[in-house]
């Protein structure tokens, strides 16, 4: 029972920070240096510039609104997981507006698109990993997802290409380029804090000596390892591939080691996104040798 609570608070504090990212990235360096980006926020930002509408005010009616769409169409389900970014982010932005806080207006503007964009890719990917949703624009682009099967992120660049659209009246050419390179940073660092801590590299080993190379590697490396049964496809030989996930800083190591008992080993070496399973997201168990007692 304590450990689910300890998880919870853990997921709640993701949260908070990862809006709070955001919710600094919008008050510190976009709306300070004029920019312009996609999302609800530059929604928001498209009102406020326009009509004068504070943007927390605009983000949390808006948020609001498709919360309750959301929930409607979506399911209760989704409600449950999107709750606390409707509330969190307007709340954090509305604190940091209240607050005075004028930001940083840098002479140079990519400096503040490069800040602005790793604060809110960032955000955005702690959000997530939290398995929370950032709400505004994912909601039109879920529903269209479900009622017409349409590819979200095809919907959420659309929306933004909208977005960015309705800020050119009011903006430069410059400004423009500099959205799209703020939607574009944001993006990849989005990317990158999703794949943190889970990019592993793929081994497949092809080798006479595999069975050496499969104990080395589990007393040098420690990591598990399969036998795939193989057919060389000239001579039409028979024998076993070792295969082994291992981490990126291993990976020297291993091919020193599998150099060592078979230099003419055949390696191919692949890198993957995520892995999931004993010894990654479980923790290791160690079994006795049973044979050699």
């Amino acid at each position: 029972m304590q450990k689910k609570w300890m998880n919870a608070a853990e997921k709640l504090g993701m949260i908070i920070f990862g809006n709070l990212l955001y919710a600094l990235a919008v008050t510190l360096f976009i709306m300070p240096n004029h920019l312009i980006t996609g999302g609800t926020t530059g929604l928001a930002l498209f009102f406020y510039r326009t009509a004068g509408i504070p943007v927390s005010a605009f983000v949390s009616v808006f948020n609001i609104t498709m919360f309750l769409l959301g929930a409607w169409v979506l399911g209760k389900q989704f409600a449950l997981t999107t709750v606390l970014s409707t509330v969190i982010y307007p709340l954090l932005l509305g604190l940091l507006e209240g607050a005075g806080i004028t930001g940083f207006v840098t002479e140079e503007r990519l400096v503040a698109v490069l800040y602005a964009g790793l604060l809110i890719g960032a955000g955005i990917g702690v959000v997530m990993r939290a398995g929370a949703s950032t709400v505004g624009m994912d909601i039109p682009a879920l529903i269209l997802k479900k009622k017409k099967n349409i590819n979200v992120s095809a919907v959420i660049y659309l929306c933004d290409c909208i977005i960015l659209a309705l800020q050119m009246s009011a903006s430069d050419a410059g400004s423009i380029l500099y959205g799209i390179l703020l939607i574009a940073v944001y993006t990849l660092v989005l990317d990158k804090v999703l794949m943190l801590g889970g990019a592993r590299m793929q081994v497949k080993i092809v080798s006479r000596e595999h069975d050496a190379i499969n104990r080395l590697l589990a007393e040098k490396i420690d990591c598990g390892t399969s036998l795939l049964h193989m057919e060389t496809g000239f001579l039409h030989q028979e024998q076993n591939m070792v295969l082994a996930v291992i981490s990126n800083r291993d990976l020297p190591k291993v091919n020193q080691l599998v150099l060592e008992v078979d230099p003419e080993a055949f390696m191919i070496v692949s890198q993957i996104n995520e892995v999931r399973g004993r010894g990654f997201t479980l923790s290791k168990l160690y079994r006795k040798d049973t044979q050699n007692k």
